[in-house]
């Protein structure tokens, strides 16, 4: 009987030290909310550890949403990278049931000094768009860098401190050109007109005045007010039904709209993404 029961403590001794070992691997995962903060994660973290994002390239943050397997998922990291303002409005609280589990999280958008929407786009709200300032990304990378270090399980700390220096000095030298490209704009011609509202820190950190968005607001959620196009005897939101009514441009990348569709514009309006021919020039990352 005492053999027995000698044997029983010890399965049961090492039933628990493979569950604690089993766990220790799982935590070593970072799991990523969105792709650019996935992006400089991966180059900051590279072959120390699994990094996952779950976030796909060309998805719109503002209408992510994750699975049932993906909210386990997040249970189970070693830390969670997100960016904390309210971006990622379909899986924030999955990231706080996280937390509340004991996951390690950290809001990278609270650590950069965000700016405050304008009180007619969202008053005392957070413009949560910082990576299109290079300075704000390089506070973004040190974040990330010692949150990394802190909360993951057996990472090299001197590797993943050496790929964050050599990245930092990547965007350095991205904002020395950018600064230089823009400064070739007269200051009276900076001036922007975009989709929504995602580009008030570009504009402070070189000088631009933003004067309008289509969609009023800091999110694709929001609508876009009714417009007198050329040529239509009303608003096209007066004569289109909900099912005919046409998709703002932030939902699709190429849209005509036919002189024969209530609503539109004679002849054809076509929406499409802008490229600049310069872009090549731009300094990119070194990715290692």
């Amino acid at each position: 009987m005492r053999v027995v029961a000698r044997v029983a403590v010890l399965l049961v001794a090492v039933l628990m030290l493979a569950g604690c070992l089993s766990s220790g691997a799982q935590r070593r995962e970072i799991i990523v909310t969105t792709n650019i903060l996935g992006d400089l994660t991966r180059v900051i973290v590279g072959d120390a550890a699994e990094v996952t994002v779950l976030m796909q390239p060309d998805t719109d943050p503002h209408f992510f949403a994750i699975s049932a397997r993906q909210a386990a998922q997040l249970e189970r990291a070693g830390l969670i990278v997100h960016n904390g303002l309210g971006l990622e409005e379909g899986v924030q609280r999955h990231v706080d049931a996280a937390a509340h589990a004991g996951v390690a999280t950290v809001a990278v958008g609270d650590r950069v000094d965000p700016l405050v929407y304008r009180p007619e786009v969202g008053a005392d709200r957070p413009d949560p768009h910082f990576w299109t300032d290079p300075r704000r990304v390089r506070r973004a990378v040190e974040v990330i860098r010692d949150e990394v270090v802190a909360h993951v399980a057996g990472i090299d700390a001197a590797a993943i401190r050496e790929r964050a220096e050599r990245y930092l000095g990547d965007l350095d030298r991205l904002d020395r050109w950018m600064t230089e490209r823009f400064a070739a704009i007269p200051a009276e011609r900076r001036k922007l007109v975009t989709n929504h509202h995602v580009f008030g820190y570009l504009a402070q950190r070189y000088g631009f005045q933003v004067i309008g968005a289509v969609i009023p607001g800091g999110t694709t959620l929001a609508s876009p007010p009714p417009r007198i196009w050329p040529g239509s005897p009303k608003p096209f939101g007066q004569r289109a039904s909900a099912r005919s009514s046409p998709t703002p441009p932030s939902r699709t990348a190429s849209r005509a709209y036919s002189p024969n569709r209530p609503g539109s514009t004679s002849g054809s309006f076509r929406c499409t993404r802008n490229r600049s021919p310069d872009r090549a020039a731009a300094p990119r990352p070194t990715w290692r």
